[in-house]
């Protein structure tokens, strides 16, 4: 069944053509390379260590060597920053300290942010750190405030990247492949440190604590270091190490480097014990009267060597006080929700092998099913650095579980991750993942190989080659991808190709569909202009994505799902932006399918049309801020009007409200639904470790209205106290309560061995 004439527009021989000449569309001169800096770092006695209130006024400072000189990214990349800061660096044999002096010409204007830990600090004024301690130029860690004094840290692999520019995802056009916890950032890691942050009417001033114990290093004394400063009134960032345009903090191959350091080797070991006390109610599995229920468990930290860490986990901590955000999902493909559970985010970065699109190893596949926890028995963890490889060893056994439809029989499950890294950007590494069941050939296998190659600063090609093996399945378990990406401060390009074998099957991965052939283009050009108003930067682009199947049961090179998308982000200087995007866009069904949460079935055939897709917001650091869009046309054999919209109310870096919300009406020949999806979250700051947050959410996709309100008293690396109140609710077929819990858990990290 095809609707409306098929029209392709751009062959994807232009498009080949197009990527293939970047330099073609090189309007704009680089700016000249710069050296990269040298700073050093003053060593002092530990009884001299200096107070974390962010006051810099010991006299411990003033000997200190200074690192100033720093150089705008944005707007005007390249010139020197407009407002002056100075940073001072200290160790002794415990802990490094980081002064820094950001000074502002109009102090009243300073930004704040929300007083949350890991909030976005691009929505306020900021200082980041990131420390390349093995001095590969590609793994760091990251370390940030804001005038609030917040908390704001990651661990930073393969410099920052997540393994290819990926853009299908369905029809519903949604970029299904998130970094989350095992991408090139890993924002949920919580390291132990300290900090402290002040204000006067010349600036602000933070200062930080960092002790060794909380990073992981080689034998080398040099460091990759680098230093970003965030004026968000002018919407300005500049850097100590000069960053191009194109790039981010996280391309340490252009950080500076840090001389002077010492940094020691103590076998240094930490227990992070909780408990939890929890009363629960759940109609929905047959729970009616309310039940109490204690656990315990906890982790175990042992430093063997400088760059290797040992970890252990009995009854691991699965985050109960943290509920996920609901999505709408329109496609026949599954969501991906980011890990949160504190044991599997610490090194993430070193078990990352996939990209565009799939995951070989996913941890929340481990301990989780249908979205409820399985119980975790025990494991460990060796990951880090050895004899100039990076290695990741991961053994976890999980318990059966009769609370499911179809229990849940006991599984082990091992990781072997070894990748080293080369000059010039580039690595080679390998995984093997492993699950084996409680019954007699009961397993899963995932072998897998990767690359990086890098060409200069602007060309990278990266490339994995992977397998299964599940008894029962032979034939078709291979799948192979190559992206190659081009950045450069006027073009960003890229081309990418993937094929998944029908019977690919990573259990302990993420994959949204498989028996497939992918083919992308994506083509960007960047107009600029240096202003502190109206636009600041179009980026006119284009791209294509096509999958083409390679099932038995369907016809060979099947259209599952193309799109061609045109395209220009039109970016205001206080970073407002409007995008109105056109779609043409092609679904094909080769079996009838079941939009989720309705009772509407679309035949099998081929569906095609042209949609927009228009996406806009306001100056995201203001105290009141919109963001949202308009989706609007030809939807599988009928239409879809619809979109988002969210608003953000803030009070000072003490209160913040947003409301959120969807809405789809698709109206089709085989019949017509709407979907809504409501939230509300406010939030309360007492300080940087003390809040109250309540979120509320309404879905009639999933016939749900939950509300979750916790109150969290935090001490370090993200522990302390949470009491925390969950309510679900169904809405029509699933009428009246279905789970209510009360929830009391802390947690606490003790040293036990090397301070």
């Amino acid at each position: 069944m095809t609707r409306g004439p098929i029209r392709r527009g751009t062959t994807v021989a232009s498009w080949l053509t197009l990527i293939s000449c970047p330099a073609i569309l090189e309007a704009q001169n680089a700016p000249q390379a710069v050296d990269r800096p040298v700073g050093a770092v003053h060593r002092i006695a530990r009884d001299r260590a200096p107070a974390i209130d962010g006051r810099l006024d010991e006299a411990v400072w003033q000997d200190a060597p200074v690192l100033d000189g720093f150089t705008q990214r944005t707007p005007s990349d390249g010139l020197p920053a407009t407002e002056r800061t100075e940073v001072r660096i200290l160790h002794d044999d415990q802990s490094i300290y980081v002064a820094v002096w950001a000074f502002d010409s109009n102090a009243a204007g300073i930004i704040p942010g929300d007083m949350i830990r890991d909030v976005d600090v691009a929505n306020s004024d900021a200082v980041v750190l990131i420390f390349d301690t093995y001095g590969d130029e590609q793994n760091g860690f990251v370390f940030g405030t804001t005038p609030a004094a917040i908390e704001y840290d990651g661990q930073v692999a393969n410099e920052g990247e997540g393994g290819g520019f990926f853009l299908g995802g369905g029809f519903n056009r949604q970029r299904r492949f998130q970094a989350g916890a095992g991408g090139g950032f890993n924002k949920n890691w919580d390291g132990r440190w300290f900090v402290g942050a002040t204000r006067d009417d010349q600036g602000w001033y933070a200062e930080f604590e960092i002790p060794f114990n909380t990073l992981r290093y080689g034998e080398d004394a040099s460091w990759g270091f680098n230093v970003e400063r965030r004026v968000r009134q002018l919407n300005e960032e500049s850097h100590w190490a000069a960053v191009p345009r194109e790039f981010s903090i996280n391309r340490l191959n252009v950080a500076g480097r840090l001389e002077g350091l010492e940094p020691p080797f103590r076998r240094l070991a930490s227990l992070t014990p909780y408990g939890l006390a929890e009363a629960k109610r759940n109609t929905d599995v047959g729970l009616s009267e309310f039940e109490e229920d204690f656990e315990w468990g906890g982790e175990a930290k042992l430093q063997v060597t400088r760059g290797l860490t040992l970890d252990a986990t009995y009854n691991t901590d699965f985050a109960q006080v943290e509920v996920d955000d609901q999505q709408v999902n329109l496609t026949r493909f599954s969501l991906l929700f980011p890990e949160k559970r504190p044991f599997f985010l610490e090194n993430a970065g070193f078990f990352t092998v996939g990209g565009g699109g799939a995951d070989l190893f996913f941890s929340r596949r481990i301990g989780i099913e249908n979205n409820q926890p399985v119980p975790i028995v025990a494991g460990g963890r060796l990951s880090g650095r050895a004899a100039g490889l990076n290695v990741g060893l991961l053994y976890i056994a999980t318990d059966e579980d009769d609370s499911f439809d179809e229990p849940v029989l006991r599984n082990q499950f091992s990781v072997a991750r070894v990748a080293k890294e080369l000059p010039s950007r580039s690595r080679i590494g390998g995984i093997f993942v492993n699950r084996d069941g409680a019954l007699n050939g009961d397993y899963n296998r995932t072998y897998a190989v990767d690359g990086q190659l890098g060409i200069g600063d602007p060309f990278t090609f990266t490339t994995w080659l992977g397998a299964t093996d599940t008894p029962g399945i032979d034939g078709s378990e291979v799948a192979f991808n190559a992206n190659a990406g081009w950045s450069s401060r006027a073009v960003r390009a890229s081309l990418q190709y993937q094929h998944f074998g029908e019977n690919f099957n990573p259990e302990v991965g993420f994959l949204p569909r498989t028996g497939h052939r992918y083919y992308q283009a994506f083509a960007m050009y960047y107009v600029r202009r240096d202003t502190e108003t109206g636009i600041r930067e179009i980026r006119p682009h284009v791209s294509f994505f096509t999958y083409r199947s390679d099932k038995e049961a369907v016809p060979d090179n099947f259209e599952e799902t193309s799109r061609v998308h045109v395209d220009a982000h039109f970016e205001w200087a206080n970073g407002a932006l409007v995008s109105p995007a056109f779609n043409w866009v092609r679904e094909g069904l080769f079996e009838p399918f079941t939009i989720p949460g309705t009772d509407v079935t679309v035949a099998e055939g081929t569906y095609d049309g042209w949609e927009a897709a228009w996406r806009f917001n306001s100056d995201p650091s203001a105290n009141l801020a919109f963001d949202g869009g308009i989706d609007w046309g030809d939807f599988l054999s009928g239409t879809r009007k619809g979109g988002f919209a969210n608003l953000t109310l803030r009070a000072g870096s003490f209160l913040s409200t947003s409301v959120r919300t969807v809405y789809n009406n698709v109206k089709l020949p085989e019949g017509d639904f709407d979907t809504t999806l409501a939230g509300l979250n406010l939030t309360m700051f007492f300080t940087p470790r003390v809040s109250l947050q309540s979120l509320v959410q309404y879905s009639t996709q999933v016939d749900r209205w939950s509300s979750n309100i916790r109150f969290s008293w935090l001490n370090t690396a993200g522990t302390g106290l949470f009491v925390v109140f969950n309510s679900v609710e169904g809405i029509q077929d699933l009428d009246g309560n279905l789970s209510r819990s009360f929830i009391v858990k802390y947690t606490h990290q003790f040293n036990v061995l090397g301070g």
